[in-house]
């Protein structure tokens, strides 16, 4: 019979200084790596977050980003002339062409510049993306040098409160309003007016973005604008696009995280081991004890397992909670598709949760388990006599 788990308790309980050096340990490591999971998270929500499904984004076929894109104003006029969208109140479709422009302004926290996304879009923008929705000031006017701020940006740059003036080529834009995006990628950009700035960029667009009545004909749209011998340009999905930004830096971070959890995992096993050798150590008599009145090596090395588990199980409670101090706690980081900075919330979610608590049994499972063998090899008079 198997010892019951509440002899385990009461021994990570007596030895509770021994218990707390690998709990410790373990919590450190859980939430360094509970950190980075939550960091790759945050940056994936908030692009996947960026976008609808019944929207379709027309950029050119081969590029990274709206900022290496081009939609010819003859091409525009083409596919919506082509595509049966849905339309508005006064009977137009919905859809909206946006210029994206990368400016550098200095962050407030070292004055140091970084590049942010100015998207000049017409008046029926705002509708088309939707969940966009102004909580400060009021939305840019047609014809008039002005912008209005993302929620998360504005406090991270210098120069984008409300009345500020931001310099763009020979424009000096007020900024006029701030807005909320649900907490999408949005939220890290300016907008301005299509027609005042985007216009001195040349016809077209860097992009285009349709509301469709079904999501199937998106797809039929791509397949269209492939047969046309002049049109290099693709439509996806919207939210697709931005999930596919969130790719390549929500890789980066992982990665990290994968390579941080390793290095330091394999120094908290080491950790949780020593603990459990000097546990084992001090209570030889005890597993002596133990064969003697009748339980045998496989129990004993379980019950030195099981102890060794519920130390790695409360370093992880433990590291989850540290990690979880940051959860909504906003940062930044570049997109490496549009070399501009992104805003966004740590997430720790409750499969980073999970995947934590995982890794933190593991780690007191295989720390616990050369000890536990060594506790179960004992013979019993060597164990008596040793104690």
């Amino acid at each position: 019979m198997a010892l019951p788990l509440l002899y385990n308790v009461r021994n990570v309980r007596v030895r509770w200084r021994l218990a707390l050096l690998a709990i410790s340990s373990i919590a450190l490591v859980v939430a360094v790596v509970g950190v980075l999971l939550a960091l790759a998270q945050g940056f994936a929500e908030a692009l996947r977050g960026t976008g609808r499904r019944d929207n379709a984004i027309v950029v050119s076929r081969g590029s990274n980003s709206e900022v290496t894109s081009r939609v010819g104003l003859e091409e525009r006029n083409a596919i919506l002339d082509h595509m049966a969208t849905v339309r508005g109140a006064d009977g137009q479709p919905l859809a909206s062409w946006e210029w994206v422009s990368v400016l550098a302004l200095p962050r407030r926290s070292d004055g140091r510049r970084s590049n942010v996304v100015l998207r000049t879009v017409p008046p029926q923008a705002l509708a088309i993306r939707g969940g966009i929705r102004i909580v400060a000031g009021r939305g840019v006017q047609p014809g008039l040098e002005e912008v209005m701020v993302g929620r998360r940006i504005k406090d991270r740059f210098r120069g984008l409160q409300l009345g500020d003036t931001v310099k763009y080529r020979r424009f000096r834009l007020k900024v006029v309003g701030v807005f909320e995006s649900e907490g999408a990628a949005f939220e890290s950009e300016l907008w301005g007016d299509y027609d005042t700035l985007g216009g001195r960029q040349g016809p077209g667009s860097a992009s285009l973005v349709l509301r469709v009545a079904d999501p199937g004909q998106i797809a039929e749209l791509d397949r269209w604008m492939g047969r046309q011998p002049d049109m290099r340009l693709r439509a996806v999905a919207e939210s697709q696009y931005y999930e596919e930004q969130a790719g390549p830096v929500a890789r980066v971070i992982r990665g990290l995280g994968g390579l941080v959890a390793l290095v330091t995992g394999v120094g908290a096993v080491f950790a949780a081991m020593n603990t459990m050798y000097r546990i084992v150590a001090s209570r030889t008599r005890e597993v002596g004890t133990l064969r003697a009145i009748g339980f045998s090596r496989r129990e004993v090395l379980l019950a030195f397992v099981v102890e060794s588990t519920l130390v790695g199980l409360a370093g992880g409670v433990l590291g989850c909670l540290l990690a979880s101090a940051l959860h909504g706690f906003s940062t930044s980081t570049a997109n490496l598709q549009s070399f501009s900075e992104v805003a966004f919330a740590f997430r720790m979610t409750p499969a980073i949760v999970a995947r934590c608590l995982a890794f933190a049994l593991a780690v007191g499972f295989l720390g616990g388990l050369l000890p536990a063998l060594r506790a179960a090899r004992l013979p019993i008079v060597t164990a008596l006599r040793e104690g």
